[in-house]
């Protein structure tokens, strides 16, 4: 025991040794030296520190010692800055199979909260964005936290909002029929017409909330004239053709459609037909006058659109306005696009009115028909004799009249909405020369309709 205490006592002995020899004797030393040199020159520092110079340097010195100081610690404590991260986009982690998430934002604004440099290290170092975990959570109506994951923890950050209330519903889904709109159809080719879209398939699969599933009326894929590749008759493909889903009053409604998009083959054509052009005045001319000939620059042009359109369209119509006319005239006319009608070869004619004197002249004994009676339920006679035939007056141009042919003219009444008994019906009279004007000499003749 005792030599180890022995042991310890000179390892103790040897450790002060240590620190005698190489600490406290060699600043002992500096200690001595400068006390030293402080008495030896001592009335020299006294007569340097006293000079007006040597104080106003020593003031400078610790006044910008002070400064710097002060700075430091203040800037450490006033430094702070606030940037705002606007839309940033919400991450929402759930079973996105079997639940449809209502009433989380798209985005959210992020307001970070420190130095200067810490808000640029953080806007430039990956962050997991904002996210909110609905893990766990059922059907129903929860308010949830959403959360910044942000490396640097210098920073303070807020979310405006940061909280939410969120809707959860089951995912259901339904089977709909697929049709397709044309947009941008003005954007065609005034000669194309498109003649049929073929999609690939005929049906898809709309998922979401119940409720949204039952506002769903159509799915349609939007077939978009802008993404033709081409704009020339023929056949061509649309890939990725956009798929959305409406309500019964033509508003989008918000599902999943599965899939997302479909291929289109589209049909294009240029249909179109040489119809002649038919001059038809309106208006009454000056009296006494009356037209003896119209002519026009073109007498036919080409007409495209629809195949079912061209069909029903014989001869294109061209107004011009006489009324009050008592002279030979030029009209330049702008030509009317017919229901259906896409384009016109020619846009615009010259239609050359030349004028006569009038005359009149009487057709006696044309026979007069019906018009709109339901043969299937009703029979009609004239009253009496006088009832079945009447005489025409036709007015016009001297040579027209005296070439005019009688069988013609067409003497007409319009039984429209008449039941069995006996009427008083107008006389009409139509005529195919549309430069005379033809009318009844007696005005109404008396019919009788019976059941049959």
């Amino acid at each position: 025991m005792k030599k180890i205490i022995r042991g310890i006592g000179k390892l103790f002995a040897h450790i002060g040794s240590f620190f005698d020899k190489w600490l406290i004797t060699p600043i002992t030393k500096l200690i001595l030296k400068i006390q030293d040199f402080f008495k030896k020159n001592s009335k020299n520092l006294e007569r340097f520190i006293g000079k007006k110079q040597t104080l106003i340097v020593i003031s400078l010195i610790l006044a910008l010692c002070v400064f710097f100081i002060i700075d430091g610690e203040s800037s450490a404590l006033i430094d702070q800055y606030a940037e705002v991260l606007y839309d940033q986009p919400v991450t929402a982690i759930y079973n996105e199979e079997a639940y449809v998430v209502e009433g989380l934002p798209d985005t959210v604004d992020i307001t970070l909260v420190g130095q200067k440099r810490h808000i640029f290290l953080a806007k430039q170092s990956p962050s997991e964005g904002v996210t909110v975990d609905l893990t766990g959570l059922g059907p129903g109506q929860h308010k949830v936290t959403l959360r910044y994951s942000q490396r640097l923890k210098s920073l303070d950050y807020r979310l405006d909002p940061s909280t939410v209330t969120v809707t959860i519903y089951d995912k259901v889904s339904a089977t709909k029929t697929l049709t397709y709109d044309i947009l941008h159809q003005d954007n065609l080719d005034s000669k194309l017409n498109i003649e049929s879209v073929e999609l690939d398939r005929s049906e898809v699969i709309v998922k979401g909330a119940e409720y949204k599933l039952k506002q769903v009326a159509s799915v349609r894929a939007l077939v978009d004239v802008d993404q033709f590749t081409s704009q020339e008759a023929g056949e061509m493909t649309l890939n990725d053709v956009s798929l959305v889903a409406y309500d019964t009053d033509g508003k989008v409604v918000d599902v999943e459609i599965v899939p997302k998009t479909v291929t289109a083959k589209v049909v294009i054509t240029s249909p179109s037909k040489s119809v002649p052009l038919e001059i038809v005045p309106e208006g009454e001319m000056a009296f006494g006058k009356a037209i003896q000939s119209l002519s026009t620059s073109v007498n036919s042009v080409e007409i495209y659109g629809s195949e079912e359109a061209l069909a029903n369209i014989d001869s294109l119509p061209v107004k011009i306005d006489v009324a009050g006319l008592s002279e030979n005239k030029d009209f330049t006319v702008t030509l009317e696009k017919p229901a259906g009608v896409t384009d016109i070869s020619v846009k615009t004619v010259t239609v050359k009115v030349t004028v006569d004197d009038s005359v009149s002249r009487e057709f006696e004994n044309i026979s007069i028909a019906t018009e709109n009676l339901d043969t299937s339920r009703y029979s009609v006679q004239a009253a009496s004799e006088a009832d079945s035939r009447v005489t025409v007056v036709v007015t016009g141009s001297k040579s027209l009249v005296d070439n005019l042919d009688p069988s013609i003219l067409t003497a007409y009444v319009d039984l429209d909405g008449l039941g069995p008994g006996e009427h008083d019906v107008e006389v009409q009279v139509a005529g195919d020369d549309l430069k005379l004007s033809y009318a009844s000499k007696v005005k109404t003749v008396k019919v009788i309709i019976s059941e049959k």
